[in-house]
């Protein structure tokens, strides 16, 4: 998402302004509320009626010596924004954000010295002025997530959520030098763009603990299910890949990326039966996929995922998700394991390389 709706690349000159154009969100209980509401009837309808503005603000202030300005070329909108708009992102999040803040975390910009960069926007231990939890780990890293509100900076899990920091759907923010680095002279914006992403989807595909030889279900083929796919074609070695899609086009690019079967959904239970040998007990499956990767985050999308994984295998939750309900006898009965997978970590490869 371009500011000015151009291709080109804006100069520095021109983002530069006494007054910083920004999307800003509020804390408005009442339009949150109607933006609920209409995004039921309309996906998406939620921009018009919710807390969601343009204006024209004074800058971040810079929060200490290691921070610098940096002003966006060019900011991805991730589910996470669409749900938050929406007014259908989970309650859980309000204590771990401050208002009002300037959503967008996916972002190539401009440094004042010149750099292009992308920003690493999780607000880590660096960023606040903490000690890493051990040497060379990642801002989400650690087992207190008390940094997340603490230091210097409001509280905020990231760039995009954070008051002190603006975000990425502005002219202008704030970053610490640990959240910067340099984008390549041949890699496109829109390329670059992407990276954020899909370092989330290696963290799913290194966290899901697929084996050599394992049988890999995704439900869901949107940016993070199909990011998903390439990571676990390139850093495992499954048997299988089968993939969910709601949209042909999804499909396609699943199979380009490495899936090795694309279905609509409602056909994923059958590849998964005939890929694993499995057979059918009422409506459920003997069997199942070692691993279910659920990239949408419902309660629609958990109930499949559950149903898909073999007895003792294991679930994983990369779409985030809000407030769901879900049958748990299933889980239960075949000591399924199920965890989350938030934004990146520190991982060590089966190989063992880090």
């Amino acid at each position: 998402m371009r500011r000015d709706g151009s291709t080109s690349s804006p100069t520095l000159i021109s983002l530069r302004s006494v007054l910083v154009k920004a999307l800003r969100f509020s804390r408005k209980e009442a339009r949150y509320a109607a933006a609920a509401l209409a995004s039921r009837l309309r996906p998406g309808a939620g921009a018009t009626w919710g807390p969601l503005k343009l204006v024209n603000d004074d800058p971040p202030d810079l929060p200490g010596e290691d921070w610098q300005r940096i002003y966006p070329r060019i900011c991805g909108i991730c589910g996470s924004d669409l749900a938050t708009i929406d007014g259908q992102s989970s309650r859980y999040f309000e204590d771990y954000v401050s208002f009002p803040f300037v959503p967008g975390h996916e972002i190539v910009a401009d440094t004042a010295d010149g750099r292009r960069v992308i920003v690493e926007p999780v607000l880590g231990h660096a960023a606040r002025g903490f000690d890493l939890p051990y040497p060379g780990a990642a801002p989400g890293d650690g087992d207190d997530y008390r940094h997340l509100m603490s230091g210097h900076l409001k509280p905020g899990l990231q760039t995009g959520f954070c008051r002190s920091t603006g975000g990425g759907w502005s002219t202008e923010l704030v970053a610490h030098a640990s959240q910067l680095h340099d984008v390549p002279d041949w890699m496109s914006d829109e390329l670059a763009v992407m990276i954020e992403p899909l370092a989330g989807g290696v963290h799913a595909a290194l966290r899901s603990g697929a084996q050599p030889g394992d049988t890999v279900a995704v439900v869901g083929a949107g940016t993070m299910g199909l990011l998903a796919v390439a990571a676990l074609r390139s850093l495992t070695e499954p048997a299988s890949i089968l993939v969910g899609a709601r949209y042909s086009t999804q499909r396609a690019l699943a199979l380009e990326l490495g899936a090795d079967s694309a279905v609509e959904p409602g056909e994923l239970k059958r590849a998964v039966r005939r890929a694993t040998g499995s057979f059918m007990v009422g409506d459920h499956l003997s069997g199942g996929a070692d691993v279910v990767i659920d990239a949408v985050g419902s309660s629609a999308s958990l109930a499949e995922a559950l149903s898909l994984c073999r007895p003792r295998g294991r679930v994983l939750m990369l779409g985030m998700p809000a407030t769901v309900t879900a049958e748990l006898t299933g889980l239960w009965h075949r000591e399924i394991e199920l965890a989350g997978c938030y934004a990146y970590g520190t991982e060590v490869r089966a190989d063992g390389r880090l």
